[in-house]
């Protein structure tokens, strides 16, 4: 046997975990229905480099992990749909049929180069219904799961997505959702980033055309739950208590 030989089961497991540590670095992103569509929330304190994006009319995309690695993706989506659209119709570029091409890509990345890519997917299309709304969430090994009303990854993904369990229920209004999102982000205890700290967008099947849609500056700020009043000090001697920093500890 020559040296270094490595069996490609334990090849695969070490692209897995090299791919998985690298995820787990990146902050978590939230994708989740709402009454009248879907929800992106995404910690992100750069005001140019996105997690989330429009892909296409109904489609849109949002990613964690390496950025130059999923930005290639996001514009090799937007290519895909383009052609198709242009060459058939614009029916025709479904969220499916964009998962499949991730899928296929990543998949074969994974198997045939040295380093897997690091990064995990969402691609969300809207329907005319709640029914219709579609999310699919994509491995960096092209595995492709089919969410029902919710999907988190990056960061701590199993505790984001167990605390969106218990709190997501069906028809909740924009503000509802939102509320959601920033409780299954924010660790117990913690402090949840401010609104110039958050990255959101919706796809919003009563908008004409083109569903997506960035939610910043007041109408964001609207629509996040105020703060709690600080609880009154029992000794009136005891001086005021500083308000807390809402400064994110920098970690993309």
């Amino acid at each position: 046997m020559p040296f270094g030989y490595a069996s490609p089961e334990q090849i695969m497991r070490d692209k897995a975990d090299y791919a998985r540590k690298g995820i787990a670095r990146g902050r978590s992103v939230v994708v989740l229905q709402y009454v009248d569509g879907i929800l992106f929330v995404a910690p992100n304190p750069s005001r140019a480099l996105h997690k989330v994006s429009e892909i296409y009319d109904r489609i849109g995309f949002a990613a964690v992990g390496r950025y130059n690695e999923f930005e290639e993706l996001r514009l090799g989506g937007i290519r895909y749909a383009d052609i198709n659209g242009y060459t058939y119709d614009r029916t025709d570029v479904t969220g499916r049929g964009l998962a499949n091409l991730y899928a296929s890509n990543l998949g074969r990345i994974f198997t045939e180069s040295i380093k897997s890519l690091e990064v995990e997917v969402v691609v969300a299309e809207v329907g005319d219904t709640a029914d219709g709304d579609a999310i699919y969430r994509l491995t960096f090994d092209g595995s492709v799961f089919d969410e029902h009303g919710f999907a988190a990854m990056g960061g701590q993904a199993e505790a984001v997505a167990t605390r969106l369990k218990e709190r997501y229920r069906e028809g909740m209004t924009l503000a509802e959702a939102l509320e959601v999102a920033l409780a299954a982000l924010t660790e117990p205890g913690g402090e949840r980033p401010p609104a110039n700290q958050l990255e959101v967008a919706v796809l919003d099947r009563n908008r004409e055309h083109r569903k997506f849609q960035r939610l910043a500056g007041p109408r964001l700020e609207r629509l996040l739950p105020a703060a709690p009043a600080p609880a009154a000090s029992d000794d009136e001697d005891s001086p005021p208590t500083a308000p807390a920093s809402g400064a994110g500890d920098g970690t993309e």
